[in-house]
């Protein structure tokens, strides 16, 4: 009598669960797609924020949340937990992109990083001038680095819609100088929109800071242990009077970029193990204490395959992604147009100074700075991207969305210019879209045109 095959003997219900699992991870890998979720998550906020139920939207995040232990109690809203606290994953994320640039990408060699760095800059200078020559009066000025960011998510989400025919190296640079314009906007979050600094709050974050040191020098490579450190830099940081979400910047770029060293390489252990479940442990389930330890070094060999900054990242991603962005997009693009009055000059001003500084500012500035850097010698434009290229980076660039909402609502406590700002960041990140993709297509026949 023939023995069953694998396939056979498992269940057909498990084998379409496998398949449907197998294909949800494949689509959730696509960039565009998070991108699409950031979008539909803006949509969503924009008509509830202006339907009839426009009370129940504002008045949902502005719920408080207590925790507490005895007389121990923290209390505030959902918005602050959301923009406070779940934004610093969101931050922990953006240090390790940046830690990992530095160490083995495209900030790792001065000849590669001299381009987008240069871009980048020009990329923060010209939005920041326009929208300044519009808005010169100190309480509207404060606004100055709203339009200054790029949201990577969306652009390389719109770039992906492309198809495979744009060059590698585009997406590539949009990519460095998008992370630079992260690197940039931390920098304008740490000495522009933070409070006077208390030293109480930042000895606590130094206390937090080497204890997340002490546990890397004892090898602790799991990521738990390092919840209650990076909770105590939180704390801290929130005490100091800077921005909270810098807690995820600062254990973002400690994160190592090696793994914990081991007496054997983490392949040998996992086919030492392999071998020795195998062949002296045919029927696992009578054995359960005798494979408790090789099954414990398996899973030490297994983590320890990639280094800590690529492991916690690719984990934390699709949670950033799908969950943490879109949550931040309907909990802050909610603009009630109704609350704007057109008719005030102060802010139509910032409406139009942070739309036009997005959509002229960002390319002007990125194409500007990237051709008279190559122009005089200084950098060269990396193989396979041609001026055409660079146009659709600048473009993309100027989709701001989530870093520009979270410095709109850092630069403004007035209520009007907040919703000013955040209109204009949205209809300058939509027109960059929309030019980007179009500009795209035409590239992309360009190319196409060449090859044939």
């Amino acid at each position: 009598m023939l023995r069953p095959t694998l396939r056979q003997r498992v269940p057909q219900t498990q084998l379409l669960a496998q398949q449907a699992f197998a294909t949800l991870e494949r689509f959730l890998h696509i960039e565009a797609v998070s991108g699409i979720a950031l979008l539909l998550a803006a949509v969503v906020a924009l008509v509830w924020a202006n339907s009839p139920y426009a009370h129940s939207y504002h008045t949902l995040w502005n719920v408080s949340l207590s925790i507490g232990i005895g007389s121990l109690a923290f209390s505030q809203s959902l918005h602050f937990l959301i923009n406070d606290g779940l934004m610093t994953i969101f931050f922990l994320v953006v240090g390790m992109e940046i830690r990992r640039e530095i160490r083995e990408g495209a900030l790792s060699e001065r000849s590669q990083a001299s381009l987008p760095i240069a871009a980048a800059v020009g990329g923060v200078i010209a939005p920041a001038a326009i929208f300044l020559a519009l808005n010169p009066e100190p309480l509207r000025s404060q606004g100055w680095a709203v339009p200054t960011a790029t949201d990577i998510a969306f652009a390389i989400g719109v770039l992906a819609l492309l198809g495979r025919s744009i060059p590698r190296n585009v997406r590539v640079l949009l990519l460095a100088l998008a992370i630079i314009d992260d690197v940039i906007a931390v920098l304008i979050i740490a000495f522009f929109y933070s409070g006077g600094l208390d030293i109480g709050g930042l000895a606590i974050a130094a206390f937090g800071v080497l204890m997340v040191l002490a546990l890397q020098r004892i090898g602790v490579g799991s990521a738990y242990p390092y919840v209650l450190p990076g909770a105590v830099i939180w704390i801290g940081m929130l005490m100091s009077g800077a921005h909270p979400t810098l807690a995820g910047v600062v254990l973002g770029l400690m994160t190592p970029m090696q793994s914990i060293p081991m007496l054997e390489r983490p392949v040998e252990i996992v086919s030492r193990v392999a071998n020795e479940l195998t062949t002296r442990h045919a029927e696992p389930m009578r054995n359960a204490e005798a494979i408790a330890q090789p099954l414990r070094q398996l899973r030490m060999a297994n983590r320890e395959m990639l280094p800590p900054a690529v492991r916690v990242q690719a984990a934390l991603h699709p949670w950033v992604a799908y969950g943490i962005m879109p949550i931040f997009a309907l909990a802050n693009a909610g603009v009630t147009v109704g609350d704007i009055d057109l008719a005030a000059g102060q802010a139509t001003f910032v409406m139009l100074g942070v739309a036009l500084a997005l959509v002229v500012g960002k390319p002007l500035g990125i194409v500007g700075t990237a051709w008279l850097m190559v122009r005089i010698g200084w950098c060269r434009l990396p193989p396979g991207v041609s001026w055409g290229g660079v146009c659709l980076i600048g473009l993309l660039a100027g989709i701001g969305f989530t870093m520009s909402i979270f410095i709109a609502m850092l630069a403004f406590a007035d209520k009007e210019l907040l919703v000013a700002a955040k209109l204009g960041v949205l209809i300058g990140s939509l027109l960059s879209a929309l030019l980007g993709l179009g500009w795209g297509v035409r590239y992309v026949r360009g190319i196409r045109a060449q090859h044939s």
